[in-house]
């Protein structure tokens, strides 16, 4: 065995291949042998259940190290230096946590006995499913030429098996099989709108036998459909990256039971999941990248001779593909502001410290500093980041190269998505699979000119009415801030409850599929209108839900000031004003430029507060007010706004706005 003579190896294999039973059996030849423990790197805390029930079924003692057990590690760090540990899991963004590599990761480096990288896609910039920690591994582990390494994934084009060898290093043995997976029924139903998917979701269920998972491309997502199915009567669940550990691993045993019909899930629920008898897998909304869409269809139809496999995709997935595409590329400007502030520094930056002092948002600040420290230009100890003087340069080619294959692999989805070709010859291409031309697999919808039988072909419009009434019927509620950020000129601090606006609603939040309508009024491109009647029908049935929780019903309705579009939200506010017999006031003026979209919240809220005022000749009531906007993304021109009006004497301040972006 390769391992056991201190070499590395890349296994590429069609998912269900076995994959994880190889490493185990490494594991146990390695240890047999006498050599140290196994680190195993594993994307996912959903895999790593899996793994620990596997390697105790080859006689071996497992343990993870992640956020959701650091109460347990010093017990299992005494079982390692006792030598009773055979394996060990841990995520990649443990070896971006400075404890755990002094505490954990240097004192096991010396004994180990065997590096696994299991999902090694992960590690490849050119992966559909890059990680900036995954590449931490080639610095921590792969320098030493010592060390034998096993990775696995079932998701590598060409080009990624190239680039993975490359980095495990020269002499590499690379194992790769035909990617194809005969038991999977592909089909595509093109054409439906978000309530119509919806829609036919529920009634495919109602035909399908055993039970699967419905993938979605949001966590807002996975919580409307299933919430749509659950009142419709089906065992279901909801599954993201923002569960609880615990609960995730509740979910996915209750789906392996067959205690659930479907697990509506974000791509969380993906790699390594192992359910032999997953009956079927329903898309919502396409993946970006037919590997992507490959390696989650992958978890269906592993001991069965057939899966359904069908994908509904929809009108506005394109905009998820170009900002998957584009979102892990660092913006040179971002970086470079990044790299000036930690320079100029005395101390090491948290995040949130970097947001306040750069403006660039905190999400792209967490993108950063990753990516710039995989680069080697920053470092991460407890206290926070630092520059390390390393020099940092744009790698231009690379990264106009990457973003070049992301969107050719979106141009395969779309390929996919219009069913117009052989679904399984498109995948395996993606693949890189030898595949003769013109060949075709005579079982996907395309080849045999329609969809499963057990799939109903529309959907029925009894479940088309339910859909549209549920979504209807869903509040979104907008949270109020708690904190000012830092640099205003007037406020710090705790917001006080004199100051605070009240929890607040929303008609639509982001694509809202009972609203698309939304998306098209609220667009950048568009005009400055009244308020259509439909829109204000809408939000009175929102009010109509919320007035059981309000501090008071509003007595008059104020509109946010708009440089963008100040008819429309003055008939918002005139509006609800003559439907629910109110006043109308209008305390506000407004000044100078509105806020770049770009810039962080705590920017935002700095540019609001130079930017609105109360008139100097406003008369604001003594009781609750109702304050609309078009819009509400940062929430800080309302919150701002909100403490103007409660200064001036307004005892609550109700934010109620047409769509909030996320």
């Amino acid at each position: 065995m390769l391992v056991c003579e201190r070499r590395r190896a890349l296994v590429v294999q069609a998912t269900g291949w076995g994959k994880s039973a190889v490493y185990w059996i490494a594991a146990r030849a390695v240890r047999d042998a006498g050599a140290g423990p196994v680190l195993v790197v594993s994307p996912l805390l959903a895999l790593m259940r899996d793994q620990v029930a596997a390697a105790s079924r080859a006689g071996l003692r497992a343990v993870t190290l992640n956020s959701s057990n650091v109460d347990d590690w010093s017990a299992l760090e005494r079982d390692l230096a006792a030598g009773t540990v055979d394996v060990v899991l841990v995520s990649p963004e443990r070896l971006a946590s400075p404890r755990f590599v002094e505490e954990v990761l240097d004192p096991l480096l010396g004994s180990l006995g065997l590096l696994v990288i299991d999902e090694a896609h992960c590690i490849s910039s050119w992966g559909h499913d890059f990680r900036p920690d995954y590449q931490r591994i080639a610095a921590l582990l792969l320098a030493n030429p010592a060390l034998p390494v096993l990775a696995t994934t079932a998701t590598a084009n060409a080009r990624v098996t190239a680039d993975i060898a490359d980095q495990l290093g020269e002499g590499t043995f690379v194992q790769r099989g035909e990617l194809a997976r005969t038991s999977l029924r592909l089909s595509v139903l093109p054409g439906l709108s978000p309530i119509e998917r919806y829609a036919w979701v529920a009634d495919a269920l109602g035909q399908l036998e055993g039970s699967g998972i419905v993938y979605v491309l949001t966590v807002a997502e996975a919580t409307r459909l299933s919430g749509f199915l659950a009142s419709r009567g089906f065992a279901v669940a909801e599954y993201s990256g923002q569960l609880d550990p615990a609960e995730c691993g509740r979910v996915e045993d209750a789906l392996r039971r067959n205690q659930l019909k479907a697990v509506v899930a974000t791509s969380a629920l993906g790699m390594g999941y192992d359910k032999p008898d997953l009956a079927f897998c329903l898309h919502v909304g396409s993946p970006g990248s037919p590997v992507d869409y490959y390696q989650q269809v992958g978890r269906a139809g592993r001991a069965l001779d057939e899966a359904v496999v069908t994908l509904l995709p929809g009108a506005g997935d394109e905009r998820l593909w170009e900002w998957f595409a584009t979102s892990s590329v660092p913006d040179p400007g971002e970086a470079n502001a990044v790299l000036g502030v930690l320079q100029s520094a005395r101390a090491p930056m948290s995040v949130i410290g970097i947001e306040t002092a750069t403006g660039v948002r905190r999400s792209r600040v967490e993108l950063l500093v990753k990516v710039l420290a995989v680069d080697g230009a920053v470092t991460r100890s407890t206290e926070g980041w630092s520059v390390s003087g390393v020099p940092w340069r744009y790698d231009d080619d690379k990264y106009a190269a990457l973003i070049a294959a992301r969107r050719s692999e979106a141009d395969l989805m779309r390929a996919y998505a219009s069913a117009s070709t052989c679904l399984e010859t498109l995948l395996r291409r993606a693949l890189d699979d030898l595949v003769e031309a013109g060949a075709s697999c005579g079982r996907c919808s395309v080849c045999i000119g329609t969809l499963p039988a057990s799939l109903p072909l529309a959907p029925s419009r009894e479940s088309v009415e339910a859909a549209s009434a549920f979504l209807r019927g869903l509040d979104t509620v907008i949270a109020p801030r708690k904190l000012w950020p830092s640099g205003l000129t007037s406020r710090s601090g705790r917001i006080s409850a004199g100051l605070a606006i009240a929890e607040g609603r929303a008609l639509a939040f982001a694509d809202d599929p009972a609203w698309p309508e939304v998306g098209h009024l609220l667009a950048e491109s568009g005009g400055d209108l009244d308020a259509p009647d439909w829109v204000l029908q809408g939000l009175t049935s929102v009010l109509a839900r919320w007035r059981s929780t309000w501090p008071g019903r509003p007595i008059s309705v104020a509109a946010v000031p708009s440089t963008r579009r100040p008819r429309f939200n003055a008939s918002l506010a005139q509006g609800l004003a003559a439907i629910g017999q109110l006043s109308v006031i209008e305390p506000f003026e407004i000044s100078g430029s509105r806020a770049d979209p770009g810039l962080s919240p705590a920017a935002r809220a700095r540019t609001v507060e130079s930017r609105l005022r109360l008139r100097t000749d406003a008369i604001v009531p003594h009781g609750p007010i109702l304050l609309v906007d078009d819009t509400y993304r940062t929430g800080w021109t309302l919150t701002v706004g909100g403490a103007l009006l409660r200064e001036a004497g307004a005892t609550a301040v109700l934010p109620l706005v047409v769509r909030q972006r996320p």
